[in-house]
C-alpha cells in the first residue's frame, strides 16, 4: 500500500526543495548582439545629415560607374535604390523643355509627358518580367532601368550643345550618331544587369519591352529642336 502511494507521487519530495531568498538569480535571456553590427546600427542612428547624404551620394555614384562599365554584379541590384533614376528622369524631362515644337503647339513633349513615359514605361516592363518568371523584384527592375537611362540623358546634354551650333545635315547627323550610341549602350547594359534574373527561353521577350522603351526615349530625344 506505501508503495503504491509512493508511486503516484513521484515528485512529491520535490515540494520541500525551496530556494533560498540569499542567494540570487542571475541570467541574460536576450540573444547577444556582436559589437559590430551594434556599431553599425549606432553609427547610421546617430550619424550627422551630412554624412548620411554625403554617403547616398557616393552610392548613387557608385551605381553610375556600374552603367558606364555593365557587367554581372549584383551591386546594382542588391543595394538598390529610386534617387539616382528621379534626378536623371527630372534631368531629361527639363532638357526636353522649350522645343519649336512646343511653342508651335505640335504637341512636343512636356514635363508631365516626359515623367510619365518613363516612370510607366519602367513598371510595364516590370510587371511583363514578373510574368514571364524574373526573379528580380518590383524596385529592383525599376532601380535598373531609370539608372540605365544615364547614357541617353548624357546623349541629350550633347544633342543640345550641338543644336547650338545650327540645325543642320551635319548637325543631324552628330545627334544622330550620338543618340545610336547612347540608346545601345542603355539597352545593353539593362539587359546585362537583367539577365540572369529570366528564364533561359524567355529572354527574347524579355529584352524586345526594354528595346522599345529606350527607343522611345532615344526617338524623342533625336527629333527634338530647340525654338526659335
Amino acid at each position: 500500500m506505501a508503495a503504491s502511494e509512493e508511486a503516484s507521487r513521484p515528485f512529491a519530495g520535490l515540494s520541500e526543495v525551496s530556494i533560498s531568498e540569499d542567494i540570487p538569480v542571475e541570467g541574460d535571456i536576450s540573444v547577444p548582439m556582436s559589437s559590430s553590427r551594434r556599431d553599425d546600427e549606432f553609427s547610421t542612428l546617430d550619424e550627422p545629415v551630412k554624412e548620411t547624404i554625403l554617403r547616398d551620394l557616393r552610392a548613387v555614384g557608385n551605381k553610375f560607374i556600374h552603367v558606364l562599365y555593365p557587367k554581372r554584379s549584383s551591386a546594382l541590384l542588391r543595394d538598390w535604390d529610386l534617387w539616382g533614376p528621379l534626378l536623371l528622369c527630372v534631368t531629361l524631362a527639363l532638357l526636353l523643355q522649350g522645343g519649336a515644337a512646343d511653342s508651335d503647339d505640335q504637341g512636343g513633349p512636356q514635363f508631365a509627358e516626359v515623367f510619365v513615359i518613363i516612370w510607366f514605361g519602367s513598371i510595364v516592363i516590370t510587371l511583363n518580367s514578373k510574368l514571364l518568371g524574373g526573379t528580380i523584384s518590383f524596385f529592383q527592375s525599376l532601380c535598373v532601368l531609370g539608372y540605365c537611362i544615364m547614357p541617353l540623358t548624357a546623349a541629350m546634354v550633347v544633342c543640345r550643345i550641338v543644336l547650338v551650333g545650327g540645325s543642320g545635315t551635319v548637325s543631324f547627323a552628330v545627334r544622330l550618331m550620338v543618340v545610336t550610341a547612347s540608346f545601345g549602350w542603355s539597352t545593353f547594359a539593362s539587359t546585362a544587369f537583367l539577365a540572369d534574373s529570366q528564364p533561359p527561353n524567355r529572354k527574347a521577350l524579355v529584352v524586345y519591352p526594354v528595346f522599345l522603351f529606350y527607343f522611345v526615349i532615344g526617338w524623342m530625344i533625336l527629333t527634338f529642336s530647340p525654338s526659335q
